[in-house]
């Protein structure tokens, strides 16, 4: 049963690119995962963790936006209309996608942060090479570890290691490392990670 719950807690991405068919349909041009946007309750505190401990570049802020009469947020992003963000940071971590952190004010605001069992709980997954050094690494920075690293010994997702920690805030991330592949690569026509740095 272990085997099996860590099976499905790690691997439910991997299981759904690798059985479900290919649709003929698209989004005109669409090229990629751009960014996820995360909301935390101080944004110069999150970028200083992005970027001083995790490894991230900072690239950019800008805000504050709001509209304290019409509907503006919520036409554009749908949220509280008199919701005010006070700042955006967008930062980059090695050759993944990108992270869009926010700060918000709102009247309804609610302060918890979901499980990964809520709707709407999430997690953000950063690939390392050595997931032994990496823990490691983030416990020597007094971060909280989950169990772990967990190596994934049978399935599609055999050859991946796990790890989960949390940010500061609560924030859930985690480690994933598949330096020789996954079971599923033998005959998939689509792979999750290229370890092979793109192109300077």
């Amino acid at each position: 049963m272990t085997k099996l719950r860590v099976l499905l807690a790690c691997t439910a991405l991997t299981l759904g690119a690798s059985a479900m068919p290919a649709s003929a349909d698209s989004i005109p041009g669409l090229r990629g995962h751009d960014h996820t946007g995360i909301t935390v309750p101080d944004v110069k505190a999150a970028t200083d963790f992005f970027t001083d401990v995790i490894g991230c570049k900072h690239a950019m802020s800008f805000g504050p936006f709001r509209d304290d009469k019409g509907t503006f947020m919520q036409d554009v992003v749908n949220v509280n209309p008199r919701a005010v963000i006070e700042q955006i940071s967008m930062v980059r971590c090695g050759y993944g996608s990108n992270i869009e952190l926010f700060q918000y004010t709102s009247p309804d605001q609610s302060k918890a942060e979901p499980k990964n069992s809520d709707y709407g709980g999430h997690h953000i997954a950063l690939y390392v090479d050595d997931i032994d050094k990496a823990a490691e690494y983030l416990r020597s920075k007094g971060i909280t570890t989950m169990k772990g690293p967990i190596p994934v010994k049978e399935g599609p997702a055999a050859g991946q290691s796990i790890l989960y920690f949390l940010t500061p805030w609560g924030l859930q991330m985690e480690l994933i490392s598949y330096p020789k592949g996954m079971a599923y690569e033998k005959d998939a026509k689509t792979v999750l990670w290229s370890t092979t740095e793109p192109a300077k």
